[in-house]
């Protein structure tokens, strides 16, 4: 059994519901008790996929604008950053307050340690909320948004999180794109009733399937 250090636990908002944070020879590792490995610093390539896919339609653009929905480790948000301008800003918004911490204070070296950039706003909160508050459909609001919350459009960890995948979130999430902007949603397998739902609302999908890492 590989020896491991406890750095730190968080309860997770309106769930009864623990994240703790371990240190292994070989990486970190973010584990819910009960629930088994949520995530750790040596598989991210669908994280870096993630803001890689979404950032592809904007090559090009000047002062764009994005939305990281979901901290984990920072691998989305350091792709993200990899892939826009100087002038651009990454909104990260995160629900659980430590997880930033141990970012910045333990884990970030992995990821290179991206709330660092100057490039880089953190909203400590529900991302629904931020949503709500960014849906002003004039095209004033993001250029990408990408969802790495829960695990997808299914099997919740916390409830509340449902609502970010049903009609009235998406309509919402449209409203916070600007023209020609792209929505990016992680799943831990295809969902093809997630698909249906999204081109209800008016989104063009593309499925993309993606190793975790190299191997597999």
């Amino acid at each position: 059994m590989p020896r491991h250090e406890l750095l730190g636990s968080a309860r997770i908002p309106d769930t009864q519901k623990d994240l703790r944070l371990y240190k292994y020879p070989d990486k970190f590792s973010i584990v819910i008790p009960g629930r088994g490995e949520l995530m750790n610093s040596r598989v991210h390539g669908s994280e870096r996929a993630l803001a890689e896919l979404a950032c592809k339609a904007m090559q090009g653009r000047s002062n764009t604008r994005l939305l990281v929905g979901g901290l984990g480790m920072g691998f989305t948000l350091a792709a993200a950053l990899e892939q826009v301008g100087n002038d651009s800003e990454v909104v990260v918004a995160e629900l659980v307050p430590e997880v930033v911490e141990w970012n910045r204070e333990l884990m970030g070296e992995p990821s290179g340690h991206p709330l660092t950039d100057q490039r880089t706003t953190v909203f400590i909160g529900d991302v629904a909320n931020l949503l709500r508050a960014n849906a002003c459909g004039d095209g004033s609001c993001f250029d990408a948004i990408m969802m790495d919350v829960d695990n997808g459009p299914t099997a919740m960890i916390r409830s509340e999180n449902n609502w970010l995948y049903t009609d009235e979130g998406l309509h919402i999430t449209r409203q916070a794109l600007r023209p020609g902007g792209v929505l990016a949603v992680w799943s831990a397998a295809p969902d093809q009733k997630f698909q249906t739902k999204m081109r209800r609302c008016n989104f063009k999908v593309e499925e993309h399937i993606v190793r975790p890492h190299r191997a597999g």
